[in-house]
């Protein structure tokens, strides 16, 4: 076997089992939102296959391994389940269609990309297309409904959309959080509705790999426990200026999603254990910055991207601070 087929293999797998980690936050947005989620899917992986397929043929380039390696199919994945289940088809197409053309192939393909690819489609739909970036469905619908509303073949049902508990308490004026948790059906128990549940499941899809040893634990512990402590330290109670418990913010929005699915990726990311470490504390920081400060309810995306600009400066830090422990 050959370096580069070696290579090739263990990319797949990884892939792989990055996939199979997704499983149970799958199964928990289909539990809460059905089809739509398994619509927003099968369209973001159809559509990355497509631009994967066309981008390797004008270069003259073999299908294989570049369509095969699984890197596209879960970029696609990753940005499905991020975007709101019942989003307009052509919202999910042109966000992973613009997430790989200007996050990946435009700097040459997969291994040489600077930005999230996923992560980069979904922050330029919710700046290009706000509002329906932010319907998310207070209920699931049947098959049929669900593909009348994606593909805009009927009229939507009444109070179909709500508010996020994230979007709701960045708005809140008057509420205390226990009302908010008590009234509002955006939130649930711990988070947001729903949303707790499914952030519990990638969480476990993320322990998976990392007891596989697919990435290191830097990335993720540093965002999580940079989140929980930023919040810990700017948590005011329960009175209607909070921004919100660290368990809320651990357990809402796309927060387990990025600390072991997003800042984990290995190519935008950095590559030293004290880079990687640094750049999840970044990523949580920033995160709670954008959600309590920010004009955009959960700032995942935004906080890798601009974390993603910061990864050369980081590994130069962390190459300094090697060379002045070496003896």
């Amino acid at each position: 076997m050959s370096p580069l087929e070696s290579r090739d293999e263990r990319l797949q797998q990884a892939m792989k089992l990055v996939l199979l980690a997704t499983l149970p936050g799958l199964l928990a947005l289909f539990w809460f939102y059905g089809w739509g989620v398994l619509i927003n899917l099968l369209l973001s992986v159809a559509t990355a296959l497509a631009v994967e397929a066309t981008v390797i043929h004008l270069r003259r380039q073999p299908l294989r391994p570049t369509l095969t390696d699984g890197s596209a199919v879960v970029s696609a994945t990753l940005l499905a389940v991020a975007l709101p289940p019942y989003c307009p088809w052509w919202l999910t197409v042109t966000a992973i269609a613009s997430g790989l053309l200007l996050g990946k192939h435009l700097y040459g393909g997969v291994g040489k990309n600077p930005f999230n690819p996923a992560m980069l489609g979904f922050a330029l739909a919710m700046v290009l297309f706000p509002q329906p970036m932010t319907q998310w469905p207070a209920h699931s619908m049947d098959l049929t409904s669900a593909v009348q509303q994606v593909f805009n073949l009927g009229q939507a049902p009444d109070a179909w959309v709500q508010a996020t508990a994230l979007d709701s308490l960045r708005i809140n004026k008057s509420l205390t959080i226990d009302e908010l948790f008590a009234g509002n059906p955006a939130f649930g128990r711990f988070g947001g509705h729903g949303v707790e549940w499914v952030n519990l499941a990638f969480l476990a899809g993320g322990l998976l790999l990392l007891q596989r040893r697919v990435f290191g634990w830097q990335a993720p512990v540093g965002m999580l426990a940079s989140l929980f402590v930023v919040s810990l330290l700017c948590w005011n109670g329960s009175g209607s200026d909070s921004h919100g418990s660290p368990l809320f913010h651990l357990l809402s929005g796309a927060t387990m999603l990025g600390a072991f699915f997003i800042v984990t990726e290995p190519v935008s990311g950095a590559k030293s254990p004290l880079a990687r470490l640094l750049f999840g504390v970044g990523v949580g920081c920033l995160t709670y910055l954008i959600r309590t400060w920010g004009g955009y309810p959960d700032g995942v995306a935004f906080a890798v991207l601009l974390m993603n600009l910061c990864v050369p400066a980081l590994e130069r830090f962390a190459s300094r601070r090697q060379q002045q422990v070496t003896p």
